[in-house]
């Protein structure tokens, strides 16, 4: 049974606007210069107009980054070495704007906060932070399902209810951030579960663990994945959700949500890494169309997401060999995505400018 906000979501998540497209590609062959010589940033704008209904689109000023923090029971299985403390820590550090992410976001303009959807601890209120909290953090995956079905629901509504605030906010691009321990451990995992592919391929080193403990994630997520893959019959494509309860963490639950509501306002969402490509293939499991709102902003070094990737069919902006998280491959896109819709705004044509245009042979 699907909620009523989700319900809703759904519904409102449409294909991109073909008319929209086609003024776009007009207009791109009118620009002052060579056809095709800004490459993939054309594709790119033309997208962006089909998203928006609107040639052009509107400028992707302002934009918003949501880092959604959570803990993971399957910590308890040895997956990394780091202490389930730095998830609640690290939260700290980006209210304090001292993290990577904080800087890179004030170099380019974008406004971070932090939403606490499952951290293990108590957090104090804070300036920047949305305590929307669904559970402790999730349950262990070898276990039993990381969440119960309604919590799952209640996670993705917490990421919708996200993206829709900033959205009436005036957010016209939002980002993805994550923070939580183990998270690596529950995207390898949902990437397995929604391409199929055998968890020692998808599976990466996250936080820089050494080779027994990577030959140990793998094994627990063979035991996840053995443990709750009948229950959707081999086909997660069946009941997205349940596979999100089983295997993901309250922050892909979130960002799912987030994906989800900003397609069904047809506003483009940049993703990071791994754990926003593992939330972006849910996110097309529930609503197939919210794949046109997405932007893969760069391309991690974590295996599992080039194989996520590749399933979207989305190519990522940038390659600088990235595996920390937080949203920062995202923001590092951000000012990307928006010159692509920059240019439509401000470039001449040739006519307007006076150029004369190539001669046709």
């Amino acid at each position: 049974m699907t909620s009523e906000l989700l319900g809703l979501t759904i519904e409102a998540v449409r294909p991109l606007d073909a008319a929209a497209m086609n003024l776009a590609r007009e207009l791109q062959a009118r620009l002052t210069k060579p056809a095709g010589s800004l490459g993939e940033l054309e594709e790119l704008s033309v997208r962006l107009a089909g998203l928006a209904a609107a040639c052009p689109p509107p400028r992707l000023e302002p934009a918003q980054l949501a880092v959604f923090a959570g803990d993971h029971g399957v910590h308890a299985q040895g997956v990394t070495p780091w202490p389930q403390e730095v998830t609640a820590q690290m939260v700290g550090n980006f209210l304090a704007g001292g993290a990577a992410v904080n800087a890179l976001a004030r170099q380019t303009g974008v406004t971070v906060t932090v939403v606490d959807i499952g951290v293990a601890a108590d957090l104090p209120p804070a300036d920047g932070l949305i305590s929307a909290k669904v559970r402790a953090g999730t349950r262990d995956m070898t276990v039993e399902p990381a969440m119960t079905r309604a919590e799952a629901q209640a996670a993705l509504e917490v990421g919708i209810q996200t993206a829709s605030a900033m959205i009436d906010g005036g957010a016209r691009v939002l980002l993805t951030g994550d923070m939580g321990i183990g998270n690596t451990t529950a995207s390898a995992a949902l990437i397995s579960a929604f391409t199929g592919r055998d968890p020692g391929v998808v599976t990466g080193y996250g936080t820089g663990i050494d080779t027994p403990t990577h030959l140990r994630k793998v094994e627990v997520i063979r035991q996840a994945l053995a443990l709750h893959g009948p229950s959707w019959g081999g086909d997660p494509a069946t009941d997205p959700v349940a596979v999100l309860a089983a295997l993901g963490g309250l922050e892909h639950a979130g960002l799912a949500g987030f994906i989800l509501g900003a397609a069904s306002r047809r506003v483009p969402v940049i993703l990071d890494g791994v754990i926003a490509a593992a939330a972006a293939l849910t996110a097309v499991a529930i609503a197939p169309s919210s794949r046109d709102a997405m932007i893969a902003g760069h391309q991690s070094v974590e295996p599992g997401a080039s194989v996520a990737l590749s399933q979207l069919e989305l190519n990522p902006l940038l390659d600088l060999g990235l595996r920390l998280g937080e949203g920062t491959g995202a923001v590092l896109a951000y000012p990307i995505v928006a010159g692509a819709v920059r240019v439509l705004h401000e470039m001449a044509t040739f006519d307007s400018a006076g150029v004369a245009a190539k001669v046709e042979e």
